[in-house]
């Protein structure tokens, strides 16, 4: 509110106006440019770099750039709730997609990857990399994501599914979906690394009997970093334990492997 005493402001002009709604409004020209950077996957941050270079005298924040991102995707979804218009995407994208329901109601599980990575899974079938994340979805449901590594050390996502939770019934039902991609036998996966997540592992030995269950490295280091690091109070012999470790595990023979250690 905005009070005057004897005809006069009681305080100075705004330097900026930044902090007023009328200011910071977006022009048609400028949503535009929010729906076409949204549908490039552009991070909010970027969207509003690239309208204060179009316009230094923007006084548009990052909060109009979120409320114009969610009515986008608002006016997509139209009347549909966010997990029916998940559901529409693989079949209109033409997808494969695969999916098991609760009580003919809920969506339980969903499993989908792009028609073109059943050639590469059949070509390139040696080594898959299979993990869970958590948290970073609308949907609030765990992802489990499958990369498939080729023979020239590149990675690309094999598949990707929505899972009710991370037990051993709905891994299952994943892997054999993604088992399902292989059209022979001897172009099953050679190799599969996981993190020691025991119902992952468990449903890999289910499905992939026949395949090599490796831990991820990465995993295997942030343990060790965080169960020894304690014992050890000098830098200098923690750095020590650190490279004869990564010696250890980068051993190359088995005959090598009792001197390592």
């Amino acid at each position: 509110m905005v009070k005057l005493i004897c005809g006069m402001h009681n305080h100075e002009l705004a330097k900026s106006l930044v902090g007023h709604p009328y200011a910071e409004r977006l022009t048609k020209d400028e949503k535009n440019i929010i729906e076409d950077m949204t549908k490039s996957m552009v991070k909010p941050k970027n969207i509003l770099l690239t309208l204060k270079e179009h316009n230094a005298n923007s006084c548009t924040t990052i909060k109009q750039i979120y409320n114009a991102i969610s009515a986008y995707r608002s006016s997509i979804r139209g009347a549909d709730t966010k997990m029916q218009h998940l559901m529409k995407l693989p079949k209109h994208d033409q997808y494969i997609h695969w999916h098991r329901l609760k009580d003919e109601v809920v969506v339980r599980d969903l499993f989908w990857c792009h028609p073109d990575v059943v050639k590469l899974c059949n070509a390139c079938h040696l080594v898959f990399l299979i993990d869970s994340t958590y948290k970073t979805n609308r949907y609030i449901l765990p992802l489990l994501d499958i990369v498939e590594v080729t023979p020239t050390r590149m990675t690309f996502s094999t598949a990707f599914a929505y899972l009710d939770g991370e037990r051993v019934n709905n891994i299952v039902w994943a892997s054999e979906r993604f088992r399902g991609l292989f059209l022979r036998k001897d172009c099953l996966p050679g190799v599969i690394v996981t993190d020691r997540d025991l119902a992952l592992m468990k449903a890999v030995n289910t499905v992939f009997s026949e395949c090599t269950n490796l831990l991820c490295k990465f995993h295997i280091d942030k343990n060790v970093k965080a169960k020894c690091k304690s014992l050890i109070s000098q830098k200098n012999a923690w750095d020590y334990v650190m490279d004869s470790w990564g010696t250890l595990a980068d051993c190359p023979s088995e005959q090598q492997f009792p001197e390592c250690l």
